[in-house]
Parts: C-alpha cells; structure tokens; sequence
C-alpha cells in the first residue's frame, strides 16, 4: 500500500487544476495528514449509477482529475466491448448548472476525443432526460450527463447511459471500474482543442426540437384539444427546467398559463433560496405557495435542478396545501393513461412500478386490465426492464416510483420531470373540478385507501447498518413470524436471497449480498384493515436505513392508524438500537 507522501506525489504529479492542486498543497502545508489520507487514500467507487460525490482535491473526490480517468476508462471499455463501432457512433454529453458542471462535460468530451471517439455535444444545459433521449435518436455508444441530481451544492456526479438509452447496469459497471483503473494517466487536458476537433458536433437545437416534437406527439394522442384549463405556480428549483418548460409551453400553446417563482426561475449553483434543492424536502416549496397564494393559484409544479423528477401541491378548500406522495401522482398518472389500454389486449399492455412503491397500482391493473411488475428501486431496472418486455411484444405504457421518478417509454427510458408536468396537466383535463385532490379521492373511494410512510434512520456506518439488519434476522427462523401485533404472511430477503412465499425460497427479484433489503407483508388486523407491506433497506448513497412503509384500508383513517402504528412497532422491535437517529418524520 502507497505511503500517504508517495500518495501526495502522485496527486501532484497527475492533476493540473489549480483550484485541487492549491486545496492538496494547503493540507499538505498545514500537515494534515488525516484529512489527506482520507482525501487521496482510496478511489471513487464506479458503479451503476456511474459516480456521485463532494467535490474537491483527492482521488476520492469529483474533480478534473477523477473526471478525466473516468472518461478514459468509459471509452476504453466501449472500443474494447464495442469494437470500431463505438468510435464512429461516438458518446453524448450533456450538463446541468451546478458548480462546475460544464468543466468537468468539457474534460470528459476531450479524453473520448483524445480517443478517437466522436462527441455529439450539447453546448448548454440540457436536463438529464436529454442525454437518453440523445443516444437513442442518435444511436449513440453510450451517454454522459454531468449532474448530482438533487444532491447539495458540494456534490457532482457523473451518470452513465448504454447503447439502450438505459442507465448502465452490472455487470457493466464493474468493466467500466476495471478499465479506469487501467487508464489513470491523464492523456489530455486541453478542452480549448474540443471545438476545433472533426469529431465534436453540438447537437443542442436538433435534438431539442426533436425532443419537443416528441413530447407533443406523445400528450396529444390523448384529448386533442389545445391547451390547458387551469393556471399553475411553477418552479425549476433553481436548476435547468425552465427552458424546456417554457418551449414544450409555447409548443402546446399554453405559456401564458404558467407563473414562474421568480426566485427559483435561473440556474442557480449555490440553491440559494433552498436547504436542499429537493421538492421533498421540508420548506423547498415554501417561496411557491406564497407565489401561489399571491396570484390567488392552487395548483404548483416543481422539478428537482436537473428536471428528471416532478412534484406537485394543490391548494384544498380549507386553504391548507396537500404536497402529493410520488405513489399518489403515480397512480394519478397511471389511471389517466390507462385509458389509452384496449381491454381486448390487456395482456400485452404493461405498467411498471418498483417494489418499494404503492401496491395501489396493482389493484388498479386488477380492474383496468392491465399487467403491473415490480422491479427493484432505481430506473436502471424499470428502463432496462421495458426495453425486456418490449423484446416480446408487450406495450409498457408507463413506469414510476416513489421518489418522484416518472417514466413514459414513447419518449425516454428514464425518469423525465419534463414530459411528466406536460402529462400531468394534460391529465388534469379529466379530473373533476381540475383537481388532483378530487380524483385522488375518487380513485381511494373505488380502490381503496392507501397510506404510506417514507422516512429514514440515520446509521453511523456500513458496518453499524449491517450489524442491525444481521440482528433483524436473528429475531426468528428462518424469519420473524411476527411485527407487533401481526403474522408475517410474507418474507422477502434480497440480501441472503429468501422468499417464504416460493416454492424453492428463491426471490423473484435480483440478489445481492452487499445490499440490505427485506420485505415484508403482514396479515390483515381485526378485519379493519386490508394488511400492510413494508421495505427497509439501506441506501446505496448516504449512510441510511430507509423504510417505506404501506398499509391499505376501508378509509382513510384506518389506513393512516394501521400504518402509523406498525412504524412505531417496527422502531421498538427492529430498529431501536441508540446509534441510529430517525432524522425525517414522516
């Protein structure tokens, strides 16, 4: 193992951006070799979502350097797994506002160019969905997109979609990880060269227009008339989603519906206005209900800064505001597009969902004739997944999950909080009143009430997370038969890979030791309620333990106290260890 000075030299030696150079040298000077080996003593792990994390100095930080040795590792595997192809049908790049954000797309474009790889290139922010949307209209080797989603302001990443317009999934990940490891000596900086270069070619205007046209096509096989009935507050969160709101607007020939909070209309690295740039976080919507109030509007709209999420609040009549649930504007949006599915073909007409989202859509497909799967969480497996079903002739009309992700295949194989808006007010057309709460209603009163809970705990590390889920199963054999007062009916572990439920105990989902996941169903209580469904598993990104927790009942208050009630079971029995801290309430 290399000594934390031989570590310092070859930082020094590699990294030619002054602003991570001088961060290095500082440490170095105030001899802080704590913070140093932390910063230059392990790598960046590459995986599936290809990379996230803080930036600044260090080969476990994103920055210049680590962008760099990324790109060239990504175009090493493409030459290797794509052969000469990949070269001519080349990489989209695209990037969002956030710092840095425009250098590190411009480092990448010069290591594939360096490489001989072409660049389709978008020379301004673009939203994520735009970079899929790219490779596959351009059949396109592979898609970059400079983003951290909706990460703090400190953070970047680097997200990296196949040849299929899907996010990567294994074992790709792990060949792209080997060959940066094997290309970690920078073969250019020079972005200055990148716009002189034959294989770079900005490709923003077309692929916009086609991305509109798209949209529009796509909105209006539903009801033909133009325009929408009800005006809406609208915010991008400080990111990217005002332009194409805008142009997707005037296409529809409804702009002037729109209000725009003025504070969040313009790209905005710092989110200056926000704690987090999330719409599900507490206070993110504050400055849009005051718009709201004062233009006397009850609907809002909100992307995330890189506008592949969507959320929306409603003003109700008692003048309190319902934020909705990612599972309640999936369901809404699943209904709605529901009616474009022919019963006579039901069963080649598909929805997706993910298995730690609402069951609700599975009780809607019971009566609309229609098929639902479950996947595992992230659009990886829903895009790849409609791609699958597509392969055999089945038509996927939709796929969500609960964290605000929405995917509709005629237009991208990944969450689009663009498309997702623009359906959404199409949608709102049919819905009484123009109201979302109201059809909401409506559709618990046909299929009944679904409550769920989506909190977390904060854990101390891998290891703590690892040590409370090992304890979790230890609780009975081969699995606890009891939460609280209820029979477990159902047993999943994605970790140790067990299914009560199949003949062999062999899940119906992917297995994977180094990730913790277990779901449980328990019976119904009483005859008050229709039972509950939770997951708990631990985030691939932060140091949590996330639950999410439904329970579906005769009304609404029923499902409310049956779920409320197994969280507070589910703290005592499970999770009651004091190193982990319950930081969102949910």
């Amino acid at each position: 193992m290399a000594t934390i000075e031989a570590l310092i030299q070859e930082w020094l030696r590699l990294d030619r951006d002054e602003a991570t150079r001088t961060e290095i040298l500082e440490l170095v000077k105030q001899q802080n070799f704590k913070e140093l080996d932390f910063l230059l003593g392990s790598r960046l792990t590459f995986g599936t979502a290809g990379l996230r994390a803080r930036m600044g100095g260090g080969f476990s930080r994103l920055n210049s350097l680590t962008i760099i040795q990324t790109s060239q590792g990504l175009a090493q595997y493409l030459l290797e797994e794509e052969r000469a192809s990949a070269a001519t049908a080349g990489v989209v790049i695209g990037y969002d506002a956030r710092h840095n954000s425009k250098k590190f797309a411009e480092l990448a474009a010069a290591a594939f160019i360096a490489k001989g790889i072409r660049v389709s290139w978008y020379e301004d922010l673009v939203h994520t969905p735009m970079v899929p949307f790219a490779v596959k209209q351009l059949h396109a080797a592979a898609g970059i997109m400079i983003t951290a989603s909706h990460n703090p302001k400190d953070d970047n990443g680097y997200k990296v979609y196949g040849s299929n317009a899907c996010q990567i999934n294994s074992p790709a990940d792990a060949k792209i990880s080997a060959a940066i490891l094997n290309n970690l000596e920078p073969v250019t900086w020079d972005i200055k060269g990148n716009g002189q270069s034959k294989l770079l070619t900005p490709v923003l205007d077309n692929m916009r227009a086609s991305y509109l046209k798209k949209v529009h096509q796509y909105v209006d096989v539903r009801p033909r008339d133009a325009g929408f009935p009800l005006g809406f507050v609208y915010t991008p969160m400080h990111g990217v989603g005002l332009v194409p709101m805008e142009a997707i607007l005037k296409v529809l020939d409804s702009h002037d519906r729109m209000v725009v909070v003025r504070e969040q209309a313009q790209p905005d690295a710092e989110f200056s206005t926000v704690v987090y740039p999330n719409p599900e976080e507490t206070g993110a919507l504050d400055l849009a209900k005051a718009t709201a109030n004062q233009r006397n509007v009850r609907l809002i709209l909100a992307n995330d800064p890189d506008a592949d999420r969507f959320a929306v609040a409603e003003k109700l009549d008692d003048g309190s505001w319902h934020q909705f649930t990612g599972d309640q504007v999936g369901i809404l949006l699943a209904d709605y597009l529901a009616k474009g599915i022919k019963p006579e073909e039901s069963g080649e007409e598909w929805m997706l969902t993910t298995a730690v989202s609402s069951q609700m859509l599975s009780v809607l497909a019971e009566a609309r004739g229609f098929a639902v799967e479950e996947t595992l969480t992230g659009f990886k497996w829903l895009g790849n997944r409609a791609l699958e079903l597509a392969g055999k002739g089945k038509k996927v009309h939709f796929a969500y999950e609960e964290a605000l992700g929405y995917m509709f295949p005629d237009v991208v194989h990944d969450k689009d909080g663009i498309a997702a808006a623009v359906v959404f007010l199409r949608a709102c057309k049919d819905w009484p009143s123009c109201s979302p709460w109201a059809k909401l209603q409506e559709l618990y009163g046909g299929y009944g009430y679904f409550h769920t809970i989506n909190t977390y705990w904060r854990s101390p590390d891998i290891t703590a997370t690892s040590a409370v889920f090992d304890q979790v199963r230890r609780i009975g054999e081969p699995y606890p038969k009891l939460v609280g007062r209820r029979n477990v009916v159902r047993w999943r572990d994605l970790t140790v890979g067990y299914d009560s439920s199949t003949n062999d105990h062999t899940p119906d989902l992917p297995v994977s030791e180094s990730s913790q996941m277990i779901t449980c169903w328990l019976e119904k209580l009483d005859d008050i309620d229709e039972g509950i469904r939770f997951t708990v598993r631990a985030s691939g990104t932060e140091p949590k333990i996330k639950i999410y927790l439904e329970c579906r009942g005769k009304d609404p208050l029923s499902a409310k106290t049956g779920a409320t009630q197994m969280l507070e079971s589910i703290k005592l029995e499970w999770f009651n260890d004091p190193c982990l801290i319950m930081e969102k309430k949910p």
